[in-house]
């Protein structure tokens, strides 16, 4: 009998700023019932990025308060601090900087700066404001932005060390709404493009992947799902398959059918 050799996967490490992860899900902190199912979730989704909202989170900040880092050690995960509620580029650099001194020393931060309260759309002047002062500060910028590929290339010439555009607006769970825009701007970056917002449900994360993004972060998908812990584990999954399926190469997309075994040179 024939051995059938082992399958093995190759290294594949999402690298950011010269750091390299093997996970390519990044996830966020909020909106959890309580820090014990935002550990359980965290753990089940295998992401070794975790996003927190510096203005909205107990960093050590409050010492009477429970601290979000008891869940989330920063010597098993990267703590990537974020700019979440932050609708100016003053005080998106400030939130930065006291994440900086909170963080001891962290470098590597996500910025957003919203314009809009109902939508949570980013502005994108005071974003391209903002990420020049930090990345001239010496920060390792990731930044969320429109699904514009003007802009996105703009930022990336700033500095950035990744390109996030919304997928859909923030916490709306409707997925990508716009492929095009999304692949033109996977097509023309020279540093990683992760979707950041708008993913819903696992499919929606593995098209992502699909279409060449280096990674997806999410938060509301998981953490508003009725089962937050179960959910991760199906994002984890699901960002690896779409990954998987992009490296495959997917077959041609046909109008007709195409017979799976061959038609020519029957034998009878």
């Amino acid at each position: 009998m024939t051995e059938l050799a082992e399958h093995t996967t190759p290294a594949d490490p999402l690298t950011i700023a010269g750091r390299a992860f093997e996970s390519r899900l990044l996830v966020g902190t909020g909106k959890y019932r309580n820090l014990e199912q935002t550990r359980q979730a965290i753990e089940a989704s295998g992401a070794e990025i975790v996003t927190v909202a510096v203005r909205r989170s107990n960093l050590g900040q409050s010492p009477d308060e429970p601290n979000l880092l008891d869940v989330i050690p920063p010597e098993r995960y990267c703590i990537l601090p974020n700019t979440a509620g932050c609708y100016t580029a003053k005080d998106a650099v400030r939130t930065c900087r006291m994440a900086r001194e909170l963080l001891d020393g962290a470098g590597l931060v996500k910025l957003e700066v919203l314009g809009d309260e109902k939508t949570l759309h980013p502005d994108i002047p005071a974003t391209l404001e903002a990420a020049e002062t930090l990345v001239n500060d010496g920060f390792d910028v990731m930044v969320y932005t429109s699904d514009d590929p003007i802009i996105a290339r703009r930022l990336e010439q700033i500095g950035c060390v990744a390109i996030m555009p919304l997928a859909a607006p923030i916490g709306s769970g409707l997925g990508i709404q716009n492929k095009y825009n999304v692949l033109t701007i996977i097509e023309n970056a020279s540093v990683p493009v992760l979707v950041d917002a708008g993913v819903g449900t696992a499919s929606d994360a593995a098209i992502a992947m699909e279409l060449g993004c280096d990674g997806v972060l999410m938060n509301t998908a998981i953490a508003e799902a009725r089962d937050p812990v179960r959910m991760a584990g199906a994002m984890r999954d699901a960002v690896r398959a779409g990954r998987n399926a992009f490296l495959a190469g997917r077959m041609p997309r046909r109008r007709y059918a195409s017979a799976s075994s061959p038609l020519t040179d029957l034998p009878f």
